[in-house]
């Protein structure tokens, strides 16, 4: 499913045109972006969490020439599936 599939779902759901459902998906994607940017996170209870990790500076290698790369540290996004989410998916 991409991201028109979505607010069509979205739409006939929750019987909205498909502007506003695309407002809606916007905006809860603007809002999760931003939380996990100033350091909180986002927990939807049944879905799951998401929250911003660190990635520590590394050493990596280069698998052409075999040469050490520094690989800098980073910010990365993880996302926990809550308890509903996951038995839904194992039915």
């Amino acid at each position: 499913m991409n991201k028109t599939e979505l607010i069509d779902a979205i739409a006939a759901d929750c019987d909205l045109s498909k502007a506003a459902a695309q407002r809606a998906l916007d905006s809860l994607v603007n809002n999760v972006v931003k939380a996990l940017a100033s350091g909180d996170s986002v927990q939807l209870v049944g879905f799951g969490t998401f929250a911003a990790g660190k990635r520590a500076e590394r050493t990596g290698r280069n698998p052409r020439t075999g040469e050490e790369i520094k690989i800098a540290a980073a910010t990365t996004v993880k996302f926990s599936a809550g308890k509903a989410f996951k038995d839904a998916l194992n039915k």
